[in-house]
């Protein structure tokens, strides 16, 4: 599977988030308190939902650790940050150059990650980039279902040698 490279300018975001860690994962959680109030976001500019990966640079997929804690985003993209939900934040995704990936299965199924991760990226001529990594949950998207569609997004830069 080969992504499309994309390079994106920076999106404002509204929405919510949890501090996890995959262990720990609140995914669940944290998209059943954002689904019931995303109508409260009224600056919208698409109905596709953000669902964004935050990682610090303790974090590192080489040495993968579980553990490691991460803030996990539900969220929309927006025109302003002129209103703001109460209990809602912002956040600005940072432009750059992606890895899109059309992915197509059940959202539970981390092998598309392991082939991201421990395959292509190694045999690209990128590498990761310290920026979130985000999925775009558009009209083709069904949570639990074999059919789902989303794009997963994995910031990435060329490789200085």
């Amino acid at each position: 599977m080969q992504p499309q490279i994309k390079t994106i300018n920076p999106k404002k975001l509204i929405g919510q988030n949890l501090t996890m860690t995959f262990a720990n994962n609140k995914t669940f959680e944290l998209w059943r308190q954002f689904m019931p109030r995303r109508k409260e976001i009224t600056t919208e500019v698409s109905s596709d939902l953000f669902s964004m990966q935050v990682f610090d640079d303790s974090f590192s997929f080489k040495n993968f650790n579980p553990n490691t804690s991460f803030q996990k985003w539900a969220a929309l993209e927006v025109s302003s940050f002129d209103f703001v939900p109460e209990e809602m934040e912002t956040f600005t995704l940072p432009g750059g150059l992606y890895a899109v990936f059309n992915y197509k299965g059940l959202s539970t199924d981390t092998q598309i990650f392991q082939y991201i991760y421990g395959t292509w990226i190694p045999n690209s001529k990128y590498e990761l980039d310290q920026r979130p990594h985000f999925e775009v949950l558009g009209e083709k998207y069904k949570n639990n279902d074999p059919n789902s569609e989303e794009e997963i997004w994995i910031p990435i830069k060329f490789i200085n040698k």
